[in-house]
């Protein structure tokens, strides 16, 4: 049980601050409500998106539904995977980077799957409310994923002579995202970063047992 201790305070971790900073986002800011942490470098800047992470858009309200539900089943599918590598003892760097990337898809899917049924529609003019008296705002699985991280940390023009863009604003990095798209995304580069170190363990035990079976 000690081995699942780590990822699974790490998984209830990120969970938790997700939704408490997107649960305070709905509640008190209204759409495009905007301030300040650095600068215009790190700016909290209130939006929601129906699709995939950093406001990305999929397919109307049937690719929604469908988006939710290849959530569902892929984060099941991650959850199945990260059980199988603590109980064969993969490495931990590993294990833990599957944990975020596992807490991040919990998270956008609690939105994505909960949020319309809960929360009344988010408007420029006034921020949400929670379990309003005439219902939610969309049905189960329709919810919209809220963002709040907007870092803007390159802006300017284009020079004129640059291919396609050339007089056009500069702004990188331009998409909005959260908590828990930040979690998989940093899952995702570390176990990139690092397969090499993550999986030669796997590799030589694999030539352990086949050198031991070849033995006997």
């Amino acid at each position: 049980m000690k081995a699942y201790s780590r990822p699974l305070t790490a998984i209830i971790l990120i969970l938790i601050a997700d939704q408490v900073l997107k649960f305070w986002i709905k509640l008190n800011m209204t759409l495009g409500q905007e301030f300040k942490i650095i600068g215009n470098w790190a700016i909290i800047h209130f939006t929601e998106n129906n699709g995939m992470a950093f406001g990305m858009e999929f397919g109307g309200e049937a690719g929604k539904l469908a988006l939710t539900l290849f959530r569902i089943v892929a984060v099941l599918g991650i959850g199945y995977g990260l059980i199988h590598m603590i109980k064969h003892k993969y490495h931990r760097g590993l294990i833990m980077n599957l944990s975020l990337i596992f807490a991040g898809a919990m998270g956008n899917i609690i939105d994505s799957s909960f949020y319309g049924m809960i929360f009344s529609e988010s408007s420029y003019y006034e921020p949400a409310q929670f379990m309003p008296a005439e219902g939610g705002y969309s049905s189960l699985f329709h919810g919209k994923v809220v963002d709040m991280f907007y870092m803007p940390i390159i802006q300017g023009t284009y020079p004129s002579w640059f291919p396609f863009w050339g007089g056009e604003e500069l702004v990188f990095f331009r998409p909005v995202f959260n908590l828990a798209d930040s979690a998989i995304s940093i899952g995702v580069i570390m176990i990139l970063i690092y397969q090499k170190t993550y999986f030669k363990e796997e590799k030589e035990e694999e030539v352990h047992i086949h050198s031991e079976v070849i033995e006997e």
